[in-house]
């Protein structure tokens, strides 16, 4: 038993390492979850987004991601009406001259989901439809870089207006 726990650890450390000797290429991820209560029987819905911000050596390029997903917190549907009159999500590359400073967005898009989300009660799969890009930077290791995202959205008659979700971003890339 002794000897299967030294070579974990020895395989364990190895890896460790390795992952801290790696090139620049990498990625960060940010996730998050936000519940929506929709008015009447329309059945209350969990939302996920994971934000992705990677460097990548073979381009030289900063890019940027998110991806929704989400589930119903119940498991009939009593209402199956539209439930929003817009879900759109903003992804960003953001950077910063020093670790500290403020972000300036290099390059965004906005993404409607609206039809998507209306269309399906779930969705658990890592496709185009629920996935957001923004267009790719170049890359400089001099500033601090980020990706993150809002998603704005508009539920169907509860009279309220739209509803900006801010989401948390990445952790920052630099070097």
């Amino acid at each position: 038993m002794r000897k299967i726990l030294t070579a974990a650890g020895l395989t364990t450390s190895a890896v460790a390492l390795g992952v801290m000797l790696a090139g620049p290429a990498a990625a960060w991820t940010a996730s998050t979850q936000f519940d929506v209560v929709f008015p009447g029987q329309k059945p209350q819905t969990t939302y996920y987004v994971e934000n992705t911000g990677a460097n990548t050596t073979s381009n030289g390029n900063m890019t940027g991601k998110s991806v929704v997903y989400w589930q119903l917190g119940v498991d009939q549907v009593i209402d199956g009406s539209k439930r929003f009159t817009s879900f759109k999500i903003t992804t960003r590359i953001e950077e910063r001259l020093t670790k500290t400073g403020e972000d300036n967005v290099v390059t965004k898009k906005t993404c409607d989901l609206t039809a998507m989300v209306n269309d399906h009660y779930a969705w658990s799969s890592d496709s185009p439809e629920n996935t957001c890009v923004a267009p790719s930077t170049t890359y400089d290791g001099e500033l601090w870089w980020s990706s993150d995202a809002t998603i704005v959205y508009d539920i169907e008659g509860d009279a309220k207006g739209a509803i900006t979700q801010e989401l948390p971003g990445t952790a920052l890339v630099h070097g």
